[in-house]
C-alpha cells in the first residue's frame, strides 16, 4: 500500500518520528492537566525531544546497503569483518590505539572510513553492514565532530566532497 520509497524514508525517520510523538504527548500532559501529571508530562516531553533529536541526527547518515563486510563494536574496539578476498581481509582497531580517522575515497571511488594506529590502517567501506554503529562509537573520542562526521561520509557519497577528510586526530603533547 504505501510506497517503497515512502516506506523507506519513514524507517529513516522512525526515531524521530516516535520522539515527536512522545513529545507531543508529553505536552499535552503538560498543558492539560495539574500537579503530578504536569509535571510527569514536562518530564516526557524533554525525553521525547531527546528521542527526535537524536532520530534526526541518525536520519541524517545516509548509509547505503550492499558493502562488503561487518562492522561490530565491542567495548571500544572497531571490528570489521571481510572475506579473505578482499585487499586487508578485514581487521581490528582500538580506540584508544587510533591516532587518526579519516572519510576517504577507495581505488573505486567509493567512500570508506580509515582509522590509522601507528603504521597500520583499517579500511571499512562505509556500506558496510552495521557501519552506522561506528558514529555511535566515535563519541568517546574528546573533542570529536560527529556533525562534521556526518557531512564529510555524505560528502564522499556523493562524490561532492574531498578525496580525504580528516575527522579526528589525537593531539600530540611534545614533552621537549
Amino acid at each position: 500500500m504505501i510506497r517503497p520509497e515512502a516506506r523507506a524514508r519513514i524507517l529513516r525517520f522512525r526515531e524521530a518520528i516516535l520522539g515527536a510523538i512522545i513529545a507531543g504527548l508529553g505536552l499535552w500532559w503538560a498543558i492539560g492537566s495539574l500537579g503530578l501529571i504536569k509535571w510527569m508530562g514536562v518530564a516526557l516531553a524533554l525525553l521525547g525531544a531527546a528521542i527526535a533529536w537524536q532520530g534526526l541526527m541518525r536520519a541524517r547518515i545516509r548509509v547505503g546497503t550492499g558493502g562488503v563486510g561487518v562492522v561490530q563494536i565491542d567495548e571500544r574496539q572497531v571490528i570489521y569483518l571481510a572475506p579473505a578476498h578482499i585487499p586487508g581481509g578485514g581487521g581490528f582497531s582500538s580506540l584508544d590505539q587510533v591516532q587518526d580517522i579519516t572519510i576517504a575515497r577507495d581505488f573505486a571511488g567509493l567512500p570508506v572510513w580509515r582509522f590509522r594506529t601507528g603504521a597500520e590502517m583499517l579500511t571499512i567501506p562505509t556500506t558496510a553492514e552495521g557501519s552506522e554503529a561506528l558514529f555511535d562509537a566515535l563519541t568517546v573520542l574528546p573533542g570529536i565532530d560527529i556533525a562534521a562526521a556526518i557531512r564529510a561520509v555524505n560528502a564522499a557519497s556523493d562524490k561532492a566532497g574531498p578525496d580525504r577528510t580528516v575527522i579526528w586526530s589525537r593531539k600530540v603533547i611534545n614533552l621537549h
